[in-house]
């Protein structure tokens, strides 16, 4: 959509999108030639199956011939490619076409005379505007373009990576002298809106010390989008681990590696893939308490390619979780003996840790046999006249000696 203010001008900007073409597909309606003959139940039969082929080979050598160009003949699947209705055509876009986030958009500018007299000293300008910027795309003031004869033209191409959702207008002026050397300045918009190729829905699950992201992308566009990359980074003070099910069994234990690494394909129309990922705290002390307080987890980074190999990319706005909430002072128990003897002292090594740690020993003598838990044990601030919160219980099994 473009808009001129009032006035005659001798120049007009054509504006037109620069995108790859698309294939030129004809819904074929053709048959097996063994069609002719038999239908699929005979198939349901192994033995009738086994000596149709021979038969049917000898006969559709015969009868299909490429060269023969006869109604019945272009309607015969010569080649299994065939079904796919690829005429080996390509089609131009016939219209602007949709935008979405992530691309770059590329655009071919023409500056038309429609005159009968040519127009000198022509200064052009193109910029785009947004709701938050205005970004200048070409400008040229220090070197203008001299003539633009009757009937001529001047033609460039801009570029823009598309970084905001919404609706953006494309400015093209042009600042000229025209027959009579009057000085005239023609301004021209167009206007476009830029949709979401693809939606990010994230789960946050933590289970102990591990906290797990689950990431789904779901495509909005009406192509399939052959996602290159799908790289998740993590905040400060985290580490991450994508899991896949391919790691749980193993196909084989080569050490050859991919060379190239197949796209995913995330179907149009509402195709979607899910991503898993481990997420630990990798700092320890202090570092740790503010990684926990934090609700900051990353973001993601995906890039991913359409039908024809036009590349796309887009970041994620930080993800966040459900911030850990911190105690000041934690017990855990580092390790417990093996074997355990009735009446006999054994050792637990619990360590109290906040901006720091302090490892001690304790004794503990079992008194019953069998399975028994350990509880009861609690930190105690003398100085503050402060109780926290006890040890989780931990079970041992006590033999007898």
């Amino acid at each position: 959509m473009s808009t001129t203010p009032q006035g005659i001008h001798s120049l007009a900007f054509r504006v037109m999108r620069l995108c790859k073409p698309s294939f030129h597909v004809e819904p074929p309606f053709r048959l097996d030639p063994s069609d002719l003959f038999v239908g699929e139940d005979i198939f349901d039969d192994p033995l009738a199956a086994s000596n149709l082929s021979p038969l049917l080979s000898s006969h559709v050598n015969k009868s299909t011939d490429s060269s023969d160009m006869t109604f019945a003949n272009r309607f015969l699947l010569h080649h299994p490619s065939d079904a796919m209705g690829f005429s080996g055509l390509l089609v131009l876009p016939q219209s602007f076409g949709a935008i979405y986030l992530g691309e770059t958009f590329c655009s071919y500018i023409s500056i038309n005379n429609s005159s009968n007299f040519e127009v000198k000293d022509v200064i052009i300008k193109a910029e785009i505007q947004t709701e938050r910027e205005r970004i200048l795309l070409l400008d040229t003031s220090k070197s203008p373009v001299g003539t633009i004869h009757a009937g001529g033209h001047y033609d460039f191409i801009v570029e823009h990576d598309v970084k905001e959702l919404g609706a953006y207008t494309m400015v093209c002026t042009a600042l000229y002298s025209d027959g009579d050397g009057e000085r005239k300045y023609l301004p021209q918009f167009f206007k476009f809106v830029v949709a979401n190729p693809l939606s990010v829905r994230t789960k946050v699950r933590t289970v102990k010390e591990t906290t797990y992201l689950e990431a789904c992308i779901e495509n909005h566009t009406k192509s399939n989008l052959y996602v290159d990359q799908v790289e998740f980074e993590p905040a400060p003070h985290w580490t991450a681990k994508i899991l896949k099910a391919d790691e749980l069994y193993p196909a084989d234990n080569s050490s050859t590696g991919e060379i190239v690494k197949p796209p995913i394909l995330v179907r149009s129309g509402g195709g979607i893939h899910n991503y898993l990922y481990q997420m630990k705290i990798s700092s320890p002390g202090s570092e740790q308490v503010k990684a926990k307080r934090s609700s900051i987890l990353g973001k993601l980074q995906i890039s991913w390619r359409t039908n024809l190999g036009e590349p796309g990319r887009l970041q994620t706005q930080q993800i966040l979780g459900n911030p850990s909430s911190c105690k000041e002072i934690e017990l855990q128990v580092l390790g417990i003996p093996s074997l355990i003897i009735l009446d006999k002292p054994f050792s637990a090594l619990p360590a109290v840790e906040a901006f720091g740690s302090t490892d001690f020993h304790l004794n503990v003598v079992a008194t019953k046999l069998g399975v028994q838990s350990i509880s009861g044990l609690i930190v105690f601030d003398t100085k503050e006249k402060k109780t926290f919160e006890p040890l989780a219980d931990v079970e041992i099994f006590v033999e007898s000696d």
